[in-house]
């Protein structure tokens, strides 16, 4: 069996280095490739010493500097820049690419993938968020596989049949560090409060979009893509444990759930060897030790207002979706760096959608232009704020 070559974009990143993990584990399988990331010059440079891909990029020209000079006589080809972040994603070798860069920005590499004929491992659900039906098309266009890493998603790819079977799809959400907590509560919430996941190791940015209910909102909207139902026929149930990763139920009461320990791993090992199946390090499921599972109903929308924007967002369609992507990529930045309180993020996307309106999206190039125009409405109706 010949090895499959893998592209990681945002290979520093939490995903990127658990997917990096299930390859070491697997060497006779996985070939690493080329890889990418921002501004981690220190573990790229380990990286890449330790997995000897063809090319590395840096999206930020002083890391990619430091990545030249670090990796001179290795043998290892070093791009800069956006540019060079597409190089690697559409890189000749690979025949997967993982979408694991975080926001936006992960947008114009992953089209650039599916365009060279590269399958899809996503875990950028902001892919689907701003270019849904666009970003389908290019898929279906070029005729490339689609698996997503997002552990709800790969939940549902994994115990998914006939949307035309099916009655409703349930993701399920943690609740993050604030469940059950009420908006009084939340007034003077921290930073290090909000990154603070219970159950998952992730990002700020991602911690931060959980603690508000927005990652479950923007996974929402990416389900409706992928699967193909209505916001109508989309659920959102509380389950603390992070166990039972999402369900689909049927017409005929039937409701698969996939279930195990809250680990990155087997999603993206999933996505990597799909359809077979690979071993991992990852630990058995203990449902006696584990004792029950919980399930709740998703928070009130007047606590944790982001998710029923997310959901407003999907049901006004045009470039709604992409606004409030952009917003709240500006809001959460702003609240990470002190600027704005914490019950503020939701105020700031409300406004900006607002302000911006209803509207079609006309094509890829029209859907930058709104995300960089609702961008620089978010950052200046949140000075006004100020």
């Amino acid at each position: 069996m010949s090895s499959k070559g893998i592209a990681i974009l945002g290979s520093t990143g939490s995903i990127g280095v658990n997917t990096l993990d299930v390859c070491a584990q697997h060497p006779d399988r996985y070939r690493v490739v080329a890889l990418s990331a921002g501004q981690n010059s220190a573990r790229m440079i380990a990286q890449a010493k330790h997995f000897r891909p063809e090319v590395v990029a840096m999206a930020d020209t002083k890391a990619a500097a430091e990545v030249t000079e670090a990796l001179a006589g290795e043998n290892i080809r070093v791009l800069a820049g956006e540019e060079g972040v597409i190089e690697v994603a559409s890189w000749a070798s690979a025949q997967m690419t993982v979408s694991a860069i975080v926001g936006g920005a992960g947008l114009r590499p992953t089209l650039a993938a599916i365009r060279a004929r590269k399958d899809i491992a996503l875990a950028n659900k902001e892919c689907l968020v701003m270019a849904g039906s666009l970003f389908m098309a290019e898929i279906g266009r070029y005729q490339v596989r689609l698996i997503p890493v997002d552990s709800e998603h790969s939940a549902i790819f994994q115990v998914f049949q006939n949307s035309n079977w099916m009655r409703r799809l349930v993701l399920t959400a943690s609740g993050g560090p604030f469940r059950g907590w009420r908006r009084q509560q939340l007034h003077g919430v921290t930073p290090a409060q909000a990154v603070a996941h219970p159950n998952w190791s992730m990002g700020r940015k991602i911690s931060v979009d959980s603690s508000t209910m927005m990652n479950k909102g923007l996974e929402v909207i990416e389900a409706h893509w992928l699967f193909g139902l209505p916001a109508e026929q989309i659920d959102v149930v509380v389950h603390p444990q992070s166990i039972v990763h999402s369900m689909v139920e049927y017409q005929d009461g039937s409701v698969l759930a996939q279930m195990g320990v809250p680990d990155m791993r087997t999603p993206i090992a999933v996505a990597l060897a799909w359809p077979e199946r690979i071993p991992t390090t990852v630990k058995s499921l203990d449902l006696p030790k584990l004792g029950q599972l919980d399930f709740y109903d998703k928070p009130d929308k007047r606590d944790f207002p982001c998710l029923e924007l997310a959901y407003e967002a999907l049901r006004r369609g045009g470039i709604a979706p992409v606004v409030l992507n952009a917003a709240n990529e500006i809001a959460v930045a702003a609240f990470l760096e002190g600027a704005i309180g914490y019950l503020e993020i939701a105020d700031l996307i409300v406004k900006t959608m607002d302000y911006l309106g209803h509207a079609p999206i006309e094509s890829i190039d029209h859907l930058f232009a709104v995300d960089l125009q609702a961008r620089m409405t978010a950052q200046q109706l949140g000075r006004l704020a100020h």
